[in-house]
């Protein structure tokens, strides 16, 4: 865990730079709450809508990303209005929680911004029942989420907007049918059942903190799109709560609620949640369990107990996600690898083109932002290969084929990088032999992802010459070639055929 966070590529330090700007805006917006004079309810509702804002807005463009922010109190301030009214109506919150938990999810139907909208409902109605928040509170609770936004925003937007020289890669979206053949109308009903059930274990274990169990559930559906990758979501969100309560233990509980010590650290867990989250989840909920252990600390309510409890809840969560993507409506790990997959191989396409185009001297192409989206696009592919790859998984011709897949993409990932940087030179010449190599390059993208074509069928391979020791642009090409005509055998054999070299 500590290797896959501090190890991994970090292409233009781009957690990096998320991570340290979360940490200034979070800071900004909290420090402006005590300013004003809100009350400590407030800066903690404050702080969080400002780490939500920076963590879940994700539109493709800047003013795309401003407007998205724009809208989470729209739909978070009446969420927080109807969780405030009704704690005394237990039956009639809990419907509204569930109702919420899947209109969450199938919110993501319209794209990042759905994503970001149905997470901040969903958080406002579970700060409310974290904070136990009454309707007398609603006024400074809406304007510490305003002031906080606002002062996250300037951090974004305006002292450190890094994405307008380096623009974000937005996530394509999977092709989706009709009815419960799309995926987030199947994970909408999958995440209402499995809230369903942790809400009434939750409540057996206590019937103050039984939203814990169902907060685990919702947040293992947040970014999966398969049976698999949900079943290993659930086990390392387990893992990081075990790690994260002894670090609660020997930090949170000592320091009883210090402020200065505290926020820092609180600074270090926002700090981590955003560098570990595209690289481990498991850490990133480690991070998260000691803020919470944290912010009871400050609230007055922390002792081993507690965090007792929240491990108990955060388990009864898990299972209920596992248990509901395995029973109900289930969506398959290999066809949301496949299409993930072939998004991959045609966006390195498309890089090795645009690359080539520059070298040429089309002054208006520009590999970098497909080279970003390229890294995403890898990221998703991990992501959806994890329950392959995990030390856990049984079948070992699958195992072997994932993690060779793997290491070809992330070998094509090395070639597109080195080529892009190598376009961004103004001394590169260009060599007729790099339009004869990209168009191998798309022969060879193109005969790995033909839908038309068997899965036994070879793709074709690529038989390239040797490139000269002084043409580096034509290192990198051949390199791809290389490696996609590799990919040939993992991709298009029988799933379950052992491989030759396994």
């Amino acid at each position: 865990m500590w290797k896959r966070v501090f190890v991994a590529p970090d292409p233009g330090r781009l957690r990096l730079r998320s991570a340290a700007r979360a940490v200034l805006g979070v800071g900004l917006a909290v420090a402006v709450c005590g300013v004003v004079g809100h009350s400590l309810i407030g800066a903690v509702v404050g702080g969080l809508a400002a780490l939500l804002a920076l963590f879940t807005v994700a539109d493709p463009t800047i003013r795309g990303q401003v407007v998205t922010t724009a809208l989470l109190p729209v739909v978070g301030f009446p969420v927080l209005a109807a969780a405030a009214m009704l704690h005394d109506y237990p039956l009639v919150r809990d419907t509204a929680f569930l109702a919420m938990v899947g209109a969450g999810v199938y919110a993501r139907r319209w794209g990042p911004r759905g994503n970001a909208l149905g997470i901040f409902a969903f958080m406002s109605f579970f700060e409310a029942q974290f904070l136990r928040t009454v309707p007398e509170q609603l006024p400074e609770l809406y304007a510490a989420t305003a002031l906080s936004l606002v002062a996250c925003s300037v951090v974004r937007f305006g002292v450190w907007c890094y994405e307008r020289r380096v623009p974000p890669a937005a996530l394509p979206a999977l092709p989706s049918g009709k009815g419960f053949a799309r995926s987030t109308t199947r994970q909408a009903v999958q995440a209402t059942a499995a809230g369903a059930f942790a809400l009434a274990a939750g409540q057996v274990l206590s019937h103050e903190r039984w939203y814990w169990a169902v907060g685990a559930t919702w947040w293992i559906f947040v970014n999966t799109a398969s049976r698999g990758e949900t079943v290993v979501r659930g086990f390392r969100r387990m893992a990081g709560t075990l790690l994260g309560i002894p670090a609660g233990l020997l930090i949170a509980v000592p320091l009883d609620g210090a402020v200065a010590p505290t926020a820092a650290l609180i600074a270090v867990c926002v700090f981590s949640i955003f560098y570990a989250s595209p690289v481990s989840y498991t850490w990133n909920m480690l991070a998260v369990t000691l803020m919470v252990g944290l912010l009871y600390g400050l609230l007055g309510v922390l002792d081993p107990a507690l965090l007792a409890l929240r491990l108990a809840e955060t388990g009864v969560g898990a299972l209920s996600a596992v248990l509901a993507v395995l029973l109900v409506l289930p969506v398959t790990t290999h066809a949301t690898t496949d299409a993930w997959i072939q998004r991959a191989l045609r966006c390195v396409h498309h890089c090795t083109s645009e690359a080539a185009a520059r070298i040429a001297g089309r002054e208006s192409a520009d590999p970098a932002p497909l080279v970003a989206e390229l890294e995403v696009l890898l990221r998703r592919v991990r992501l959806s290969l994890s329950p392959l790859v995990h030390p856990l998984a049984p079948m070992r011709a699958r195992k072997g084929r994932a993690r060779q897949v793997l290491a070809l993409l992330d070998d094509c990932a090395r070639e597109v990088r080195g080529l892009a940087s190598i376009a961004a030179d103004p001394e590169a010449s260009h060599d007729a032999r790099l339009t004869a190599a990209c168009q191998r390059v798309e022969a060879a993208v193109e005969a790995l992802t033909a839908p038309d074509r068997p899965r036994e069928a070879g793709a074709a391979t690529v038989s390239a010459p040797h490139p000269p020791a002084l043409e580096p642009a034509l290192v990198h090409l051949h390199g791809l070639e290389r490696a996609l005509a590799e990919l040939a055998a993992p991709l298009r054999s029988s799933p379950r055929a052992p491989l030759a070299d396994a």
